[in-house]
């Protein structure tokens, strides 16, 4: 085809966007831009020869960042093209050049190719009278852009042809490399093009095409058809060289080859499943038709008989049985191949695997060796203790009696969980927990009706479906399920259920929490009421202010503060540092950590209300020095500690038949083992060099609260959060302005209205405060008012920092600095009276945990005090405050100057 034209010297240049024409190929164009419509016109529509036209390759900034569709884009027009293809950006053999009158700058590529015109059709759009071209155009040569200029509206370039003349290509073809390319070209094409033929039963011109094209033009006209990334086609487009294209085509189309021989496997795969699934009904047809011959119709009946005897031996209330009877004749009746079989075998089997009757049998109780094992489980909870011990003394006396539920209010870490195990443990009853964190769907506890489809029952049903027993010796033996109508469930995170259109969760708890009504538990997927009143249901929240209050009714909430540092410390030596060695497979010979660094842990790197972040460093202490054990060249022996693994209690359930389900955890090892195998000289004993080079340096030091109220303005709250109490300072300052209050730190509505109270109160008592020189002086005249809480980033909200902001106000105003000792809490009117305020507790431990000596309180939460430790109460001063004044004079250095004065 090159050999019947001549190029010329300059050529009208279309851009192609993200799209390249490759000698050979036929594409179909629509041309709509007025540039692209006049080059066309005046080019190819106005010469009768059907004259040539040269195809750029050119690609624009957003094209490099989002791959563009097949479009021809130019000015504000934009040519699409029928033909569909992947296109990607980027060309490593391109040039950036800035065009006039073109809006964007795009990258021209310097190779192209030029056209000719197959077929022109003009139409005109209505009703805007656009007029419009659809091309065909068909590849002829390559050529290099000289030079690129500007005809009129559109671009043209000085070009020279790439393509060899007609001695050089006959030179290329007696080339060895070039024939056995050419060879390989045909070969993997002719394979193509047999898988191709198969697959549609046409193929034969394209065979044509292999015998009479030259090869090196084929390898042009192949590539064209396949769909490949812009860079592919640019790099094809840059192949000069008849060796290179022909390689470059070679690997192409064996790539199409395989991807069509892959794809062709995996449908063989599927329809031959679908092959043997018909295969399988049939033959099934035919077996049941043999035996209804031979009288031997008992397909299904064996399957269907062991499930009815299941059921019988289930011991289900005469009136479920009924109801279950009547779904198994209903059963009988249907094939296996019908849609709702399956779903009606499940639920038999559900309703015969519940424990309608079956109940663990409880140990006699003996509160002394329960009392033991919370002691031994837990340290202090003294209150907790005690109401367990209580529960089990009336469970003692009347068994049969039916027992509060029990809900566990607390910050993370304080043990929560563990308790509800320990009561299980005590009662000798299986343990069950049920998560609630993030449930928004009522059928989580309902369950779903069966009429949908994957409808499945609720968590209170298929977690006593699901219990197991758990025998844990040297490795781990999970036995077959052991369900019981009577476990302790634990509901755990019931404070952060939510709703929304699926229902509401928490309604739907009403009724199981209910001792009037659980015991005929309606479950939607179940269908039939089950007695839940034997069940011990012990729940477990951060805080009970998001627990609807008809929930919270039903519960006995019993508050499990944060701990002291006492506290921590013992439990620290007691329980965390001999689990975290065993964990790590330590002793006390290879690391040992003395009270006093343990102490340094909790003051400097840990300020929380339970233990678990105190767990966390005293892990890394132990990994740490496992990495120093872990070093010794011995290598322990796995033989030892496996053997005599045989218990009495592990006898009598595998003699029972029961199902086994073994999973081997790394335990082979035992802590003498280690100590045998490795010798050091001396244990690693932890101190506070080893405490900086793992942990860190200290994140907490007792300077903070000094340093946070240096100056004026800044004073110490205390809040409550649902991790604990915490220690919350208050800034704030002065500048010129229009006498506006300015609040930041993420703060709710409650305390902004507290922040108002406080403002209001201290400029109506300037005078008598010594704030104001006379009556009538305006506070805030010429300036503004900026109160921020910090740690911006948490949200705030209460009324108990009305003390605090009054007292950083008249700091501020009066420029005294606040005592760095002290810290406050307690809601204030707008008389001046201070209001009680909830959390004391917690917020006390929380300012002896930071160092506080001073804490005032509202008086009437005098009564609040009992329940704090009184090892914390004897290094605090607790101040007592009932009016704002009190507060006043307790927070300042020598006392409040302006009491005397005021006339309240």
């Amino acid at each position: 085809m090159a050999e019947s034209f001549e190029l010329p010297n300059r050529l009208a240049i279309l851009p192609f966007r993200n799209k390249v024409l490759l000698p050979g190929a036929i594409i179909r164009i629509r041309c709509t831009s007025p540039i692209s419509v006049k080059l066309v016109e005046q080019e190819l529509w106005q010469r009768e020869e059907k004259g040539l036209i040269g195809i750029l390759p050119v690609r624009d900034a957003a094209a490099e960042i989002q791959p563009a569709g097949p479009v021809i884009s130019h000015g504000k027009g934009t040519d699409s093209l029928d033909q569909n293809s992947k296109v990607q950006g980027g060309s490593s053999d391109s040039q950036k050049l800035d065009v006039k009158n073109q809006h964007d700058v795009v990258h021209w590529h310097n190779r192209g190719v030029a056209a000719r015109a197959l077929h022109l059709s003009r139409g005109v759009e209505k009703p805007s009278g656009r007029v419009t071209y659809i091309v065909v155009l068909e590849g002829l040569c390559r050529f290099s852009v000289q030079e690129l200029s500007t005809r009129g509206t559109y671009h043209t370039a000085r070009i020279s042809s790439l393509e060899m003349t007609k001695t050089e290509m006959e030179q290329v073809e007696q080339d060895p490399d070039f024939i056995t390319l050419s060879r390989q070209f045909k070969a993997t094409a002719m394979e193509l093009i047999s898988v191709l033929e198969q697959k549609q039963k046409t193929g034969g011109r394209t065979k044509v095409l292999l015998e009479t094209v030259p090869v090196h033009k084929l390898a042009d006209i192949f590539v064209a058809s396949f769909e490949i990334s812009f860079e592919e086609q640019l790099s094809m487009l840059d192949s000069v060289d008849p060796k290179v294209r022909l390689s470059k085509a070679t690997e192409l189309v064996d790539r199409h080859l395989q991807s069509i021989l892959v794809a062709e496997k995996i449908t063989q795969k599927v329809e031959g499943q679908l092959s043997k699934s018909q295969k399988e009904f049939l033959l099934r047809q035919q077996m049941r038709a043999i035996k209804e011959e031979l009288g031997d119709n008992d397909d299904d009946e064996d399957d269907l008989a062991a499930l009815e005897r299941k059921m019988q031996k289930a011991g289900m209330p005469q009136n479920i049985w009924k109801h279950a009877h009547k779904e198994l004749r209903r059963l009988k009746k249907m094939q296996p191949q019908q849609p709702g079989y399956n779903s009606s075998r499940a639920y038999l089997d559900l309703l015969a695997d519940l424990p309608w009757q079956k109940a663990s049998k409880e140990l006699e109780l003996d509160l002394r060796a329960a009392q033991e094992r919370l002691d031994t489980d837990h340290y202090g909870l003294v209150k907790v203790k005690q109401r367990i011990i209580e529960y089990l003394a009336v469970r003692k006396l009347k068994p049969d009696a039916r027992g509060p539920v029990l809900c566990f209010v607390g910050p993370p870490g304080v043990g929560k969980t563990s308790l509800a195990s320990s009561i299980a443990a005590a009662l000798g009853r299986k343990f069950v927990r049920i998560s609630l964190g993030g449930v928004k769907d009522e059928a989580d506890i309902r369950g779903h009706r069966r009429t949908y489809i994957g409808s499945m029952p609720g968590r209170l049903i298929d977690g006593l479906k699901g219990l197991r027993f758990r025998l844990i010796v040297a490795f781990v033996f999970e036995l077959k399920r052991v369900a019981v109508c009577n476990p302790v469930m634990l509901i755990d995170e019931i404070d952060k259920t939510g709703s929304d259109v699926r229902g509401d969760p928490a309604s739907a708890l009403l009724e199981v929490l209910d001792p009037e009504q659980n015991k005929a538990f309606n479950d939607h997927y179940l269908n039939v009421p089950f007695d839940l009143s034997k069940v011990i249901f012990v729940a477990t929240a951060n805080r009970a202010q998001p627990i609807p209050p008809p929930l919270l009714d039903r519960m006995e909430v019993i508050e499990l503060p944060g701990y002291t540092a006492e506290e921590k410390l013992k439990i620290a030596m007691q329980h965390l540092i001999p689990r975290v060695l065993e964990q790590h497979g330590l002793s006390s010979e290879f690391l040992q950590i003395p009270e006093g660094m343990v102490q340094l842990v909790i003051q400097r790197y840990t300020r929380e209300a339970g233990v678990r972040n105190l767990e966390r460093n005293l892990a890394a202490l132990a990994r740490a020095a496992a990495v120093r054990v872990a070093e010794q060249e011995q290598v322990v022996p796995l033989n030892k500690g496996v053997e005599g693994l045989s218990t009495p209690l592990l006898e009598n359930r595998l003699s029972d038949g029961a199902e086994v389900e073994m999973e081997v955890i790394p335990m082979g090892v035992n802590n003498r083992d280690i100590s045998n195998t490795f010798r050091i000289t001396s244990p690693l004993v932890v101190d506070e060099a080893m405490l900086e080079k793992v942990l860190g340096p200290p994140k907490f030091d007792g300077r903070e609260a000094e340093d946070r109220v240096a100056t004026p303005g800044a004073s110490v709250g205390l809040v409550w959060t649902t991790f604990g109490g915490e220690v919350q300072f208050v800034e704030a300052t002065a500048m010129v302005g229009k006498g506006e209050l300015h609040l930041t730190g993420q703060l709710g509505d409650v305390i902004k209205e507290s922040a108002q109270i406080a403002l209001t109160w201290v400029r109506a008592r300037a005078t008598e405060l010594r704030l104001a020189a006379a009556e009538g002086i305006n506070l805030l005249e010429g300036r503004d008012i900026h109160i921020h809480f910090p740690a911006g980033a948490v949200p705030k909200d209460g009324p108990s920092a009305g003390v605090t902001l009054v007292t950083a106000l008249v700091s501020l105003f009066s420029q005294r600095r606040v005592r760095s000792d002290t810290a406050m809490t307690g809601e204030m009117t707008l008389r001046g009276l201070v209001l009680p305020v909830g959390g004391i507790k917690d917020k006390i431990l929380a300012a002896h945990r930071c160092g506080i000596k001073r804490v005032i309180l509202p008086e009437r939460n005098l009564k609040d005090l009992v329940e704090v430790p009184s090892s914390v109460l004897a290094d605090l001063e607790i101040l007592l405050a009932k009016r704002m004044e009190d507060v006043l004079e307790q927070a300042f250095d020598g006392g409040c100057p302006w009491r005397q004065h005021s006339k309240l």
